[in-house]
């Protein structure tokens, strides 16, 4: 099988990138502190992280702390899997490139 075949598409866009990278290397992020780290607006996060949910990477939990809302993503056993494979994969082709 091509080394190409490992990439998945669903991380193709740099946003949903960003939040399983960050994800991978904490147990949780939470709606404000993913959409300042990675520089988006609200609608932009909101439907990138809806893509990772439908795909089954990532998990979103919506809560109350006090009055206010409290949205945070998880990723799922899955998704870390598949992320991991992902990275492999570009890794593998820029070795196999140099």
């Amino acid at each position: 099988m091509s080394i190409i075949n490992n990439i998945n598409k669903v991380f193709d866009h740099r946003i949903r990138l960003g939040i399983m990278s960050v994800l991978m290397v904490n147990e949780y992020a939470n709606f404000t502190a993913l959409k300042e780290l990675l520089d988006v607006t609200d609608g932009n996060l909101a439907s990138h992280a809806k893509a990772l949910e439908k795909a089954e990477y990532i998990t979103i939990e919506k809560q109350f702390i006090g009055k206010k809302p409290n949205t945070r993503y998880i990723a799922t056993k899955l998704g870390r899997i598949a992320f991991q494979k992902h990275i492999e994969a570009l890794e593998q082709l820029i070795k196999s490139s140099e």
